[in-house]
């Protein structure tokens, strides 16, 4: 039976689960809803809402942690799980205590270069090894695994309690109610008792049991000027939207359409229901929420945005560029939304729509170089306008962010190739090469 708790850790501790890999969630209205709940409480934490980002990870477990840097994942069962906007701050709220509080000595210069693709998860563990010793000196060796264990476990206990005293002081001073924090944790403790968790050991357990941080919390929650603060209406919006698209994204369309029935016309139903139709190969039908959405708000950027990708992914291209170009221009240019008008312009496959295929790309990877999809595009732009330099280049990008050396060393060698000597490109290409070459080094040098 599988465990759907929260964890909410600062990945410095045991981990009990296989190692099996998550992938990232990028959606531009999600993150605009993480960065919109999420800055007052990065400032109140003395922190430049500049430098944190809250990353989605699709995983249906209930689940919350930060491995390194200034970076928070949240699992998109926690998503699911949680009934408004504040229950998802008071998680945010955890994780940001444990950045402001030093606890990750862990750094994420090796997730970063995988955001946007693939996070791996981290398994730490007691390496144990008993070479040729009797059934006593056996039992001793466990004895001491067993003390050095529980040493470890209530360090990680105090961790986290100090995270949760952390993350409502964040909350207090970013006018926040806590009230969302409690709830959650209320939500936990059902669930724990629903899994039979109730009765066991809380000396053995990594994290307080949910009814002792409830316990714990409470008092200072509620003393607090912002106990009673009004919910946000705008930020409660966002969150049913994408609470709605993401079961839509990541759920069995059927069981999507069972909580979002075909009778309910909602914006949230037909948001759901856009997405899970796509998913499950009706275009037309999903086509047709997205017109039932455009209809209720013309100029919504993230409706133009689905009904767009709906478009391009059923062939209609041409179709999708108005929808999209919009989407984009509406957002600023929000660097997932120009990567997919982008992706459109080249999949017309007509040659006066490349240049500015080329300069929408361009734009994308300037806000975000983190996007390698929008590097794959980029580069067959230049491809198709044959210029296979910065062709190579935008592979080599690509490959150094997904973790593939050997390609970006050699797609950066046949950027420099073809490339001005001492030109910002050529320069990038040259760091690009440098900086693998490096890598293949080191790694031949410890295989030795």
């Amino acid at each position: 039976m599988k465990r759907y708790v929260a964890i909410f850790a600062a990945m410095i501790l045991i981990w009990v689960q296989p190692a099996r890999a998550q992938s990232i969630l990028r959606d531009a209205e999600t993150e605009a809803m993480f960065k919109d709940m999420s800055r007052q409480m990065i400032i109140a934490a003395g922190l430049s809402p500049n430098n944190v980002q809250v990353v989605l990870v699709n995983d249906d477990s209930i689940n919350a942690f930060v491995v390194g840097g200034q970076t928070v994942y949240i699992h998109s069962g926690l998503i699911a799980a949680a009934d408004n906007a504040n229950q998802v701050q008071g998680v945010i709220a955890h994780e940001l205590g444990h950045i402001a509080d030093g606890h990750v000595v862990l750094a994420d210069a090796g997730y970063k270069p995988a955001l946007g693709i693939s996070l791996l998860s981290m398994v730490l563990g007691i390496a144990a090894a008993v070479a040729g010793a009797g059934e006593a000196g056996a039992g001793i060796f466990a004895a001491g695994q067993q003390a050095a264990l529980g040493k470890v476990l209530a360090f990680t206990r105090v961790q986290e309690a100090t995270a949760d005293a952390t993350g409502a002081k964040f909350l207090r001073e970013a006018g926040i109610s806590g009230k969302g924090m409690l709830q959650f944790f209320r939500k936990l403790a059902n669930e724990e008792y629903r899994y039979g968790m109730a009765n066991i050991d809380p000396y053995a357990q990594t994290h307080p049991l949910s009814n002792e941080r409830v316990q714990t919390l409470t008092a200072d929650l509620k003393a607090s000027p912002a106990w009673n603060a009004p919910p946000d209406a705008a930020l409660e919006e966002q969150f049913k939207r994408v609470k709605a698209k993401l079961e839509g994204y990541v759920a069995p369309y059927n069981r999507t359409l069972t909580d979002y029935p075909e009778g309910n016309n909602s914006i949230y139903a037909h948001y759901a229901r856009a997405y899970a139709w796509h998913k499950a190969g009706y275009p037309d039908k999903a086509d047709a929420e997205t017109q039932a959405l455009i209809a209720a708000r013309p100029h919504d950027p993230y409706f133009l945005e689905i009904r767009g990708q709906i478009l391009l992914e059923a062939g209609r291209p041409k179709e999708a560029l108005g929808p999209l170009k919009e989407a984009s221009d509406l957002t600023r240019y929000d660097p997932l939304i120009v990567t997919t008008y982008g992706h459109a312009l080249i999949a017309t496959e007509d040659s006066a729509n490349y240049a500015e295929a080329e300069r929408v790309l361009r734009i994308a990877v300037n806000k975000d170089s983190d996007n390698p999809f929008a590097w794959l595009q980029l580069g067959t732009v230049y491809e198709l306008k044959g210029d296979t330099a910065r062709a190579s280049l935008a592979t080599a990008e690509r490959a150094s962010m997904t973790g593939d050396t050997r390609m970006a060393v050699m797609s950066a060698r046949a950027a420099m190739a073809g490339l001005p000597a001492n030109t910002p490109d050529w320069i990038r290409a040259q760091d690009i090469a440098l900086t693998g070459q490096n890598e293949l080094d080191d790694k031949k040098r410890k295989k030795k």
